[in-house]
């Protein structure tokens, strides 16, 4: 086993490849209604995690009223990954748990992790062996590929808005129906 999650348990509007995730982590946020409809929470989800610090916007926090949060492609990604554990009956405790060891080995490699539970302890497995390991323990464990959880996050901002750091720009996705946000776009 590669790590314990403690024992007690625990980008931009396009697709990327090869790396490009990590190129432009720095200059594209995802606003909170984004942010939602690609990780499949409600805002109130968003909004309540954001506060009480589970998963914060790392591109940029809300200053007060009136001021819009902006989250990476990462942010995101592990908004996904703390939703399928909540459908999945592990205690936010433990996903606090989870996110604050992911938070402090860099969330480095999410890709190409998987994350294990029994319900009540969270494994992080970064190979084949250790899966099997852990499932040879013989008791009911679930798995999340987190690489699955990044393509899915990666298709979903693709039909979505996406917002450049420095200038506030804009980025429209892929989706055709969205004549306002190209016409608003013409506009500056």
């Amino acid at each position: 086993m590669n790590s314990s999650v403690d024992g007690t348990a625990a980008g931009g509007p396009y697709p990327f490849h090869d790396g490009a995730a990590e190129q432009v982590a720095d200059t594209v946020g995802y606003r909170g209604p984004t942010a939602c409809a690609a990780a499949g929470i409600t805002y109130r989800q968003l909004d309540y995690w954001a506060r009480t610090g589970l998963v914060e916007p790392s591109v940029r926090p809300a200053y007060g009223s009136g001021t819009q949060r902006l989250y990476s492609f990462r942010d995101v990604v592990v908004l996904k990954i703390v939703k399928r554990f909540l459908d999945t009956g592990v205690a936010l405790q433990n996903i606090r748990t989870t996110v604050q060891h992911l938070r402090d080995r860099g969330f480095t490699d999410l890709e190409r992790m998987t994350l294990m539970s029994d319900g009540a302890t969270v494994y992080e497995c970064t190979s084949p062996d250790e899966v099997v390991d852990l499932l040879q323990g013989g008791q009911g464990i679930f798995g999340i590929a987190v690489g699955v959880v990044w393509r899915d996050v990666e298709s979903a901002l693709s039909q979505l808005h996406g917002e450049r750091v420095d200038t506030g720009e804009t980025l429209v996705g892929h989706n055709p129906a969205d004549e306002l946000a190209r016409r608003r776009n013409r506009a500056v």
